[in-house]
């Protein structure tokens, strides 16, 4: 699910290139790992099935390290292990402003940008974590159900209950529903940051009472709709790309009338059991043929600039116009700076 270019223009990231790798430092080598193995978190669902069939099975394949899958990656998480020193997880992938905010909290390993080939890469490697792709997220529904013109297509529609009646399901993450409000208030996406709150949460305060769900796990944004359960969805392209193809069940369709564009990004938990293997995934991620395999099937914005040259027709059908100004891409600099705060107050209003 993931996004950028003119998108990358708002996003926070380090000035400047690092020298380029040579390529045998790129690729992942077996001499260097102590162990076979490397925990990697994930949200499950269609997105894992295609990172197991595209990146990981090959790169154990080609390393002989195995790959285990944690499930919900929370910071919260990352916390308790730190805190009683029994670290259990190497690599975190969350959306840009989450890993930002655990890099604030000291939470990640520093990256060699020798891993990378900087030159390639749309957003230049932070010093403890990378970008690896961008995903947009928008309005989905069920095609069978709500004829053109019956279904919100854009954000001020996703949230006039009046013109467009029906349960929502929506995300109970700020960085997922604030922005989204305020952009369904008039807001433009230039004049975003920072975020007026108060009025982000009068326009949340309109939608409440039609929110079915509250959705923590995003597969949950697609299955809900599939089911009947809730009419519209804030989701993701690539979740509703994979309802599309055989075995996804029922086909939901998605808006590129108007998104909210994130980074993926990847990090390194400090104290990580194994931080070599880990490190040998991350610069895997990041090469233009993983990418571009990555991508033909999951369709999000790749960060390497010579995988975008090698998506295909179909995977370009489901990326959203990075010039539009309709849209937006989250600011994750903004995000580690009052992602905490910003959160209690969240929790606060979702109870009230």
């Amino acid at each position: 699910m993931k996004k950028k270019v003119a998108s990358v223009s708002r996003r926070s990231f380090l000035g400047g290139a690092a020298a380029l790798a040579a390529p045998a430092l790129i690729r992942p080598s077996r001499v260097l790992s102590k162990s076979n193995t490397v925990t990697f978190t994930s949200y499950g669902g269609s997105y894992q099935e295609i990172l197991i069939k595209n990146v990981f099975t090959p790169f154990t394949e080609e390393t002989g390290i195995k790959v285990n899958l944690v499930p919900a990656p929370t910071l919260a998480k990352i916390k308790a292990q730190r805190l009683t020193g029994n670290v259990e997880w190497d690599i975190f992938l969350d959306a840009g402003a989450t890993v930002a905010f655990g890099s604030k909290e000291g939470f990640w390993e520093e990256l060699d940008p020798s891993l990378f080939d900087v030159e390639d890469l749309v957003a230049p490697p932070k010093k403890d974590s990378v970008t690896y792709d961008f995903y947009p997220g928008g309005t989905a529904w069920d095609p069978a159900k709500f004829d053109a013109g019956k279904y919100p297509a854009n954000f001020a529609d996703f949230f006039d209950v009046k013109r467009f009646p029906g349960r929502r399901a929506f995300s109970n993450r700020p960085n997922n529903v604030l922005e989204v409000a305020l952009l369904a208030d008039g807001v433009a996406s230039k004049d975003m940051y920072p975020l007026d709150l108060d009025r982000a949460f009068k326009a949340l305060d309109r939608i409440k009472p039609s929110v079915a769900a509250w959705v923590e796990s995003t597969p949950q944004t697609i299955s809900l709709v599939q089911t009947g359960e809730a009419d519209f969805s804030y989701t993701f392209s690539n979740r509703v790309k994979a309802t599309t193809e055989p075995g996804g069940g029922k086909p939901l369709a998605f808006s590129f009338e108007q998104n909210l564009i994130y980074p993926s990004d990847l990090a390194v938990l400090k104290g990580a059991p194994n931080k070599e293997n880990a490190l040998q995934l991350i610069a895997y991620f990041l090469r233009p043929e993983v990418q571009a395999r990555l991508e033909n099937q999951a369709a999000n914005i790749p960060v390497s600039k010579k995988a975008r040259n090698l998506l295909s027709t179909e995977a370009r059908k489901w990326q959203p116009n990075l010039h539009d100004p309709k849209n937006l891409t989250s600011n994750s600099a903004y995000w580690a700076d009052n992602y905490d705060a910003v959160s209690r107050r969240f929790k606060e209003w979702l109870l009230s």
